[in-house]
């Protein structure tokens, strides 16, 4: 049984990156206490860039049921937040949501209030291919954060969150979450990135990715009538940086085997549409959360694996968590249980640090 579960991890933490669909499919079932999926629609949003969008649409997941104090207020809700290619429902994967929801779990749906928001630009929510093309307002990680935070406060009525969690661009999302709102969050758990500036091999891996996607002679200018297929070839790039060598080699140990991953990597990169997946990729350009450490108020638990390529231990992350009044710094060693970046859709490895964390904010 422990065989299939970890092997149903390692192919969920993959699909999340690079065929969101199956992860998606996986996380249909099964259901938790007051399991409910809704849209909500923030009016004449304003993006960063002045550009502004008479509606935009936001698709969430909801677990458990709101409680309430004396004055009305949810004292249970929690905010997770998923990476960049995944949606409300790559949360719901088994090797999290069977790790994280049920019951005497850490998020026992029973007990908290769980909130999985599509972020813009993915699954249900408003996004380029939707219509705008190309034409889509160029947003970045602010905007996806201010109408998270208005999903939260006027569609959903939380005025403040017991924790916020989310892994990578959902942890990298955390981190602003904590900055921008400090009033409304009590605990915020980022894992699977850094603090900083998109920069270095982060970034060169994501330019590599874009400029594929503009130089492809079928994208034209993003107003294509079927999918570009040359930018594809890069579909090894993403379980090259974002998966453990061990766990590639053992998918593709023989030269016949590592080109049939190939075609395979490429098939799954192709259920994406071209425009959202440049939109995705490029909306880390605000990302910096560097200079507002010092002003986080909520208890800060950063947790990273020694393996991940994408964020490597060789970038010193516990000096700048430091900063934090109430942070601490988590470097979770490379093990057979860890897969990389990848090591984020299994959260066996890593709720013993979310369960410290919720027992530090109880006062246990």
């Amino acid at each position: 049984m422990g065989e299939r579960r970890r092997a149903i991890g390692a192919l969920a933490a993959l699909s999340l990156w690079v065929a969101a669909g199956p992860a998606e499919a996986e996380g249909t079932a099964p259901s938790y206490p007051g399991q409910k999926e809704g849209d909500w629609e923030a009016r004449d949003f304003r993006f960063q860039g002045g550009e502004t969008l008479a509606t935009v649409r936001l698709h969430y997941v909801t677990l458990g049921t709101p409680r309430r104090d004396a004055a009305g207020r949810v004292t249970n809700a929690v905010l997770l937040l998923h990476g960049t290619s995944g949606t409300s429902r790559s949360l719901l994967v088994p090797t999290i949501a069977g790790e994280l929801f049920g019951p005497g779990q850490p998020l026992d749906a029973s007990r908290w209030y769980v909130i999985l928001p599509d972020g813009l630009g993915r699954g249900g929510s408003t996004k380029p291919s939707d219509g705008l093309r190309a034409r889509f307002p160029r947003y970045g990680y602010g905007d996806v954060v201010a109408l998270q935070y208005l999903l939260v406060t006027q569609g959903l009525g939380v005025d403040r969150l017991r924790l916020v969690a989310g892994t990578s661009m959902g942890g990298m999302q955390t981190w602003m979450w904590a900055e921008r709102y400090p009033d409304r969050v009590d605990a915020a758990m980022p894992i699977a990135c850094q603090p900083i500036a998109i920069s270095g091999r982060n970034l060169l891996f994501r330019h590599i990715l874009t400029q594929a996607i503009r130089a492809d002679p079928e994208w034209r200018g993003g107003d294509y009538s079927s999918q570009p297929k040359g930018w594809l070839a890069t579909a090894p790039l993403w379980p090259m940086m974002l998966d453990s060598p061990a766990r590639l080699q053992s998918r593709g140990p023989t030269r016949k085997a590592a080109l049939a991953l190939y075609d395979e990597l490429r098939a799954g990169m192709e259920r994406h549409d071209t425009n959202d997946f440049l939109y995705w990729v490029e909306s880390s350009w605000d990302y910096d959360p560097e200079p507002g450490l010092t002003a986080i108020r909520a208890r800060v638990l950063a947790l990273n694996f020694a393996d991940d390529a994408i964020n490597p231990a060789e970038i010193p992350v516990e000096p700048l968590v430091k900063r934090v009044p109430r942070g601490r710094f988590v470097l979770v060693p490379a093990s057979e249980r860890t897969r990389g970046h990848n090591t984020l859709a299994l959260a066996a490895v890593w709720k013993p640090y979310l369960l410290e964390l919720l027992r530090e904010l109880d006062g246990r």
